[in-house]
């Protein structure tokens, strides 16, 4: 963006005056790097077949399939060496009905679940941009004072805004976080943007459970992180601050960090993981060196040998008894067992702060009714979008109903070789495959889209919401102050105002129309 009063060499040779805004200067951020189509991995399969395979319900049905193949095989044999075991096929007409509008009824509720969450997250997505476009366009100035100038003031309002879109953008990360179970502040995209809060006085209370405190191998650490050689912990180096709220509930205790030198090879320790402190509330500041050991804005965990049948069914079992178990399966347990408690919900902390600033620019009597109302109905939206996103992570299908379902299932398709042997005869087999793929196709499928928070290949995009939409936006929003109407509306290219031919009309420029007049403005407008 060119700044007032540079001239700028026509290309018929004229040099005119500058107005401050081009075209080109409002399309793109010079800071913005080149973002990639978040779902084109999902839309070119023929690129990665393995991620497609994985991305199936194929891959979460297989040894059910499995199963189902050996017990069609089974009977297909016994009845081609003369066993006649046959049953006719009154339960698959009356029963397949039923159970195939059932589980669809099953899928079509944890659609919604999904599709419920995409929702939201375009509602914050809404509320992101209404808020920071009212804070940076529509909240002045403050009038100079008997102890303070204009600038200064100026000044002043300038950090409180850019700090308030700063808070606007941690909300939507802390909420990433907040669903996916991972607590804290210590985040890449999240640490800089709210270490300076103190910490809230709002309840705290983490499960008790190990393996939500000290699962060390289930989160990956960032490059360069150093691992603890002892088993005590290091104590922190001196350099480093807190920030207390002055309550005495306990509170997680921020994460402690080793001085030795970052080695490549290896992963982060325990120790920068938050345990419980009898100590007040505090939030560690860390120093400019210490922040290389930061966890990535994502942290996918890795397949492991517990996602496979019959090692994921010991999967909730050993997590619950505070085991630490490995794979994806198990990190989303633990990320509901996270929100089921009691956890530090720092989403709602943030949206108190924006509370605050709301209620400070009323106190000061520096911004209208209208737009204080504007500013309170985003952030309500917000809060609204937080509440909603809770609801779905915390309200799982009730168990009584999805094990009924899948025992019918079952019990359907354990009959069906009996029933199809006499017409079908050795297609059997395959037949009672393809149908066990169907029913339990879409009941695993069901079970994966009613949390869509995490990491499994068909959850909704968070990072891609957080980074690339509100984050982007929200900083091209203030690389500018507000346009001033006066500037761009009379800019020499808005030479086609009235045009209806924009090939044929007269090119007039918005100075022209001025020195024309009114009348022959609205003279022009009928004439349309």
């Amino acid at each position: 963006m060119s700044g007032p009063g540079i001239s700028v060499i026509s290309p018929a040779g004229a040099t005119r005056k500058d107005f401050g805004l081009k075209r080109t200067g409002t399309l793109s951020h010079k800071g913005f790097k080149t973002v990639s189509d978040p779902y084109a991995g999902r839309q070119r399969t023929g690129s990665s077949l393995v991620s497609a395979l994985l991305a199936t319900a194929l891959f979460r049905c297989w040894h059910i399939l499995i199963f189902f193949a050996a017990w069609a095989s089974l009977i297909s044999v016994l009845n081609a060496q003369g066993h006649r075991l046959i049953i006719q096929p009154t339960l698959l007409t009356v029963v397949g009905t039923v159970l195939g509008f059932v589980i669809s009824y099953r899928t079509t509720s944890s659609f919604e679940r999904y599709n419920e969450g995409r929702r939201l997250w375009s509602q914050i997505v809404l509320a992101s941009r209404t808020f920071a476009r009212t804070v940076w366009f529509h909240i002045p100035d403050p009038p100079a004072t008997p102890t303070e100038s204009a600038e200064l003031l100026k000044a002043k309002a300038m950090i409180e805004k850019k700090t308030v879109i700063n808070l606007i953008e941690a909300f939507s990360v802390a909420v990433k976080h907040y669903l996916r179970g991972e607590d804290g502040i210590y985040y890449e995209d999240l640490y800089y943007l709210v270490k300076f809060l103190p910490a809230y006085a709002l309840p705290t209370g983490l499960p008790s459970n190990p393996d939500l405190i000290n699962n060390e191998n289930t989160i990956p650490s960032p490059p360069g992180s150093p691992r603890s050689t002892s088993t005590q912990r290091p104590s922190l180096p001196a350099h480093i601050s807190f920030r207390s709220n002055g309550s005495q509930a306990a509170a997680p205790r921020p994460p402690q960090l080793s001085l030795e030198r970052p080695r490549e090879s290896e992963k982060v320790s325990s120790d920068i993981k938050s345990t419980i402190s009898e100590e007040p509330a505090e939030r560690v500041i860390l120093h400019k060196s210490d922040e290389v050991f930061l966890f990535p804005a994502k942290m996918p965990p890795k397949y492991h040998l517990f996602d496979l049948f019959p090692f994921s069914l010991l999967v909730k079992v050993l997590t619950k008894r505070g085991k630490e178990v490995k794979g994806k399966k198990a990190a989303k347990l633990r990320a509901k067992m996270r929100n089921n408690a009691v956890s530090h919900n720092l989403p709602l902390e943030i949206s108190l702060y924006l509370s605050s600033y709301i209620s400070a620019l009323q106190q000061r009597k520096v911004n209208d009714v209208p737009t204080t109302n504007t500013m309170l109905a985003a952030l309500n939206q917000l809060v609204d979008s937080l509440t909603g996103l809770e609801r779905i992570l915390t309200t799982p299908i009730p168990f009584s109903y999805s094990f009924h379902l899948w025992a019918v299932a079952v019990i359907y398709v354990l009959a069906l070789p009996p029933q199809i042997w006499a017409t079908l005869g050795w297609k059997t087999i395959p037949a009672t495959v393809i149908l066990a793929f169907i029913f339990f196709g879409f009941l695993v499928a069901g079970e994966e889209i009613e949390n869509p928070f995490g990491y499994d290949l068909n959850d909704l995009n968070l990072d891609h919401f957080t980074r690339n939409i509100i984050r982007n936006e929200l900083r091209a929003l203030t690389s500018t102050p507000a346009p001033d109407p006066a500037r761009w509306a009379f800019a020499p290219e808005n030479d086609l105002l009235f045009a209806s031919d924009t090939h044929n009309d007269e090119r007039v420029t918005p100075q022209e129309w001025i020195g024309r007049g009114y009348m022959e403005m609205q003279h022009t407008l009928s004439a349309i």
